[in-house]
């Protein structure tokens, strides 16, 4: 599987960089030999290899999520300025602008 001119020429734009022609000449060969050595890998006999999971036995350590009855939810809301239908109402950060026509 070799690459041409214009797959390399595509993947140059597709990863936005320039290639001066020599550079192009010495990618195209740098590829294809990269390229080779995957397809040479597709040779190897791997009937009896087990697949690699990421290469550690560590497990999860966050906790379960269950549900809670107390959740607390009103702790620290007395020192808030302004609560609205049970949620703290933030002062606007923004003012809208309105521009006249």
């Amino acid at each position: 599987m070799a690459l041409t001119k214009k797959d390399l020429e595509h993947l140059a734009e597709l990863a936005r960089i320039e290639l001066a022609p020599k550079e192009e000449e010495k990618l195209l060969k740098d590829l294809d030999a990269i390229l080779a050595h995957f397809e040479s890998l597709k040779e190897l006999d791997t009937t009896n290899v087990a697949p690699c999971t990421g290469g550690t036995m560590l497990m999860n350590v966050f906790r379960e999520d269950k549900e809670r009855e107390n959740t607390n939810q009103k702790a620290g809301t007395e020192n808030f300025p302004e609560e609205q239908d049970g949620y703290l109402k933030v002062p606007p950060v923004f003012e809208q602008v309105t521009r006249n026509k």
